[in-house]
């Protein structure tokens, strides 16, 4: 824990920078709902806004470079439960193998990550014999992306040292970030993998419909085979161009999307039966790692400023037992998982990570891990306590 400390202090001194200087506000627009602008935005901030949703809903095609490997032509094609922007039914395929103990993401013959379709039959990947571990993850909704990046990273750290409950620990994902070069906390991705909205926006970019940009340069060879990609891959790299006019690319774009998108509102407490589901969160321990708010730093960003934000997360990775998928990825190990934000539960079609369970009571019940003994409690109580949990949770 020390050392981890330590490692993280380093990434306090970095701060998401704020892209667009404050100017005076604006009317949102007549969008609402999941998928909506943040409120009181700039007309800068709000044009930005309505650019990146053009180019999230945009289809890419072989000529603007996709491929020649990929999962999906467009943004919103794996975003859009509940509205532009969310979650969705659709997964996405992970492998490696397991040598002596430990993790091999199987780098050498395109792993971890599956791309599932090809601009050419000839270039379609296949899981490799060779992998022993295979795991689905669902699309993660976006809504409030970016007052998670904006919120306090000192917050986040704090999280690990808070007192819990007997078990349950928890740890900050540290990674460098490949936009400023520097180490920074995780807060994206069912690993926490990425610190960065415009980190998160180039990755997704690449791996998931193959079109390289300027933090993503090189572009994945079809299972590792490099004269097949040398074959089909007909678009000079860098394929993610930065538009003169305006000095930016697609990636930015996206990025000022899901930095600018708002985050769902919480359904007021009308019921008694929701009333003692919120007091029923914290005793059977939910809270402890689905943490209600944290709170962004002062940004340039006037939406994004000192605001509280309901997440229901603590953005730490915790040991799940049998729940984790068994990919290592960054400081994430093989059981790890982020907290999922719980904001927008009521709009998503699946839950877990690989979309198991089709109800919440049912992804309750398969808490493991860290999450063994809140899970217990659940199962322990009177049917009206978890139906009370339930009514609860179907206000966020």
């Amino acid at each position: 824990m020390k050392s981890q400390i330590r490692l993280v202090l380093l990434c306090l001194f970095i701060q998401v920078a704020p892209v667009f200087a404050a100017s005076a506000p604006v009317s949102t627009p007549p969008l609402k709902g999941l998928g909506s602008p943040l409120k009181k935005l700039s007309n800068k901030q709000l044009s930005a806004f309505v650019d990146g949703r053009e180019s999230f809903i945009g289809t890419e095609t072989v000529a603007d470079g996709i491929g020649p490997i990929f999962n999906d032509t467009s943004c919103v094609a794996c975003h859009d439960a509940g509205g532009v922007g969310g979650a969705s039914i659709r997964t996405v395929t992970r492998f490696g193998r397991m040598m002596n103990g430990v993790f091999d993401p199987m780098d050498a013959q395109g792993g971890s990550l599956l791309q599932e379709r090809a601009i050419d039959p000839a270039v379609r990947e296949v899981v490799p014999k060779e992998a022993s571990v295979t795991a689905r993850r669902l699309t993660t909704p976006l809504y409030g992306a970016g007052l998670i990046e904006a919120i306090n990273p000192i917050e986040i750290l704090l999280g690990m040292v808070r007192p819990k409950p007997a078990g349950i620990k928890g740890k900050v994902a540290v990674v460098k970030d490949v936009v400023s070069g520097n180490l920074m906390l995780g807060r994206f991705g069912w690993k926490a993998q990425e610190a960065t909205l415009l980190a998160f926006a180039g990755d997704a970019y690449l791996n998931e419909m193959g079109i390289t940009n300027r933090y993503f340069p090189t572009e994945n060879a079809p299972n590792g085979n490099k004269a097949l990609l040398a074959r089909f891959d007909k678009v000079a790299d860098v394929e993610d161009k930065i538009d003169p006019t305006d000095g930016k690319a697609d990636i930015d774009r996206l990025a000022d999307f899901m930095r600018l998108l708002a985050p769902p509102e919480q359904l007021e407490l009308r019921t008694d039966a929701a009333e003692a589901g919120l007091r029923l969160f914290s005793k059977m321990e939910c809270s402890a790692c689905h943490v209600a708010s944290m709170t962004t730093l002062p940004n340039k960003i006037e939406a994004l400023s000192e605001k509280k934000v309901m997440l229901y997360s603590d953005l730490l990775l915790h040991d799940m037992g049998a729940l984790g998928d068994g990919i290592e990825q960054g400081t994430a190990g093989v059981r790890d998982m982020r907290t999922a934000p719980l904001w927008g539960l009521r709009s998503r079609p699946a839950y877990l990570h690989d979309g198991r369970a089709t109800s919440v009571d049912a992804a309750i019940r398969a808490h493991d891990g860290e999450a063994a003994n809140a899970c217990k409690i659940y199962a322990a109580a009177s049917a009206s306590d978890r139906a009370a949990l339930l009514e609860f949770l179907k206000t966020l």
